[in-house]
């Protein structure tokens, strides 16, 4: 009998002690909304890139003789960088000078000697056509008044005929060597001609000169001094000075977190401890449908000296900043990719749904936007059996997590 009372007791106080845990709710472990500034970020790879590249070569046929610039050599525009033999060339060249000495000496002959002989030579055959005239008048009165033979006058009619021939051969040659004569334009003509002749020679034996068109690096060698090289045959791969900039690949996922003139900071793969400025410029209008991404543009504004083409880096793009913002750990809410995320909270000793809306969010820290004050208390979903409405005893908030978060992208 007085086993069974003590049985009875032991009841009714486990009875008792339940139903005081029970009153106090089921412990559960809570973080705490807060206030702080959250930098949200987009990490992605990407390869360092520069605008322009040229394929310098040979305008014409010929054989290397120097070849100026190895890989790695930074050249000026229109510095020689390599020559081809030039003895043909420079042989024509001289030709074509001798020629154009000639024919500016034919030029000016035709000035100085050509053109007052000529002119002299005219006349002179002018004076004798008029003695030649006043002669024929004279013999023609004497034969008509019986004082000479017939053929006295057929010589003079001769005579008058060959001075007037010479003045019209010589008006023809004096006019002939004038500035506005055949003679002269011909001997002009062919002055012109010697002196397209020269620059042809010139520009020919300037294209044994292969030079860079612009700034920049050699990236490339193609050929050894003594190779023949054909026409348009790429000798050099010139990257020319400019803007450097990086490309990546960005999850489409992460498209509506893009815009152009973002910031971010870039780190080559090769140098894990040297981070560097750069901004995007330009976010792709299209996505690539077969690797799911989107092609983002960086500029570099102050590229390292380590930085080279090609380079793989990653890169950190700040997408927003928030400063002030109420923020809990990304487990505390419930459904945030749906229309309608929502978190519960521990309040007034029971569970408590509420809808919430969203700001910026990042890997481990999530911004709420709307729903939640500072010092709220919200129940991480890791905590699993918890009911709308259910008593809950909160326990001491858990430390908070790092405030600055980034979205992984792992495409390359």
């Amino acid at each position: 009998m007085q086993r069974k009372y003590w049985i009875l007791c032991l009841v009714i106080v486990a009875l008792v002690v339940g139903g005081a845990l029970l009153a106090r709710g089921r412990s559960v472990e809570v973080v705490e909304a807060r206030k702080s500034d959250l930098t949200q970020t987009v990490v992605a790879s990407g390869r360092v890139i520069t605008p322009v590249r040229v394929q310098i070569g040979s305008v014409m046929v010929g054989t290397l003789a120097t070849l100026n610039a190895r890989e790695g050599d930074k050249v000026t525009a229109g510095q020689a960088i390599a020559t081809l033999r030039d003895d043909e060339q420079r042989a024509a060249l001289a030709q074509a000078r001798a020629a154009l000495v000639e024919a500016e000496a034919r030029v000016g002959q035709l000035k100085s000697l050509s053109g007052p002989v000529s002119e002299q030579g005219l006349k002179q055959a002018e004076t004798n056509l008029v003695l030649a005239r006043a002669e024929f008048e004279r013999i023609k009165r004497l034969y008509e008044g019986g004082f000479f033979s017939k053929s006295k006058l057929d010589e003079a009619s001769r005579n008058l005929d060959v001075a007037q021939s010479a003045v019209t051969s010589a008006q023809a040659q004096a006019e002939s060597n004038r500035p506005r004569g055949s003679d002269f334009a011909l001997a002009l003509s062919r002055l012109d001609q010697a002196r397209a002749a020269v620059k042809v020679a010139e520009a020919r034996l300037e294209n044994t000169v292969i030079r860079a068109p612009a700034p920049g690096v050699i990236l490339q060698r193609f050929a050894e001094p003594g190779d023949v090289v054909p026409q348009g045959k790429n000798l050099f791969t010139l990257l020319v000075n400019g803007e450097t900039q990086i490309v990546a690949q960005v999850d489409e996922k992460n498209l509506a977190l893009l815009a152009a003139a973002q910031k971010a900071q870039a780190t080559p793969d090769a140098y894990p401890g040297q981070r560097f400025d750069a901004e995007v410029f330009y976010v792709a209008p299209s996505v690539d449908a077969q690797r799911g991404t989107v092609e983002v543009k960086l500029r570099v504004m102050k590229p390292p000296e380590f930085l080279k083409p090609d380079m793989t880096v990653s890169v950190e793009i700040v997408a927003g900043r928030a400063e002030k913002a109420i923020v809990v750990d990304s487990d505390a809410v419930r459904e945030a990719a749906s229309a309608s995320p929502w978190v519960l909270l521990a309040q007034g000793g029971r569970a408590e749904r509420r809808t919430v809306k969203l700001g910026l969010r990042g890997a481990g820290m999530t911004q709420i936007a709307e729903g939640l004050a500072a010092g709220d208390l919200v129940i991480p979903a890791s905590q699993p059996g918890i009911a709308e409405g259910q008593r809950v005893r909160p326990e001491a908030p858990r430390p908070a997590k790092k405030l600055v978060g980034n979205v992984p992208n792992f495409f390359q």
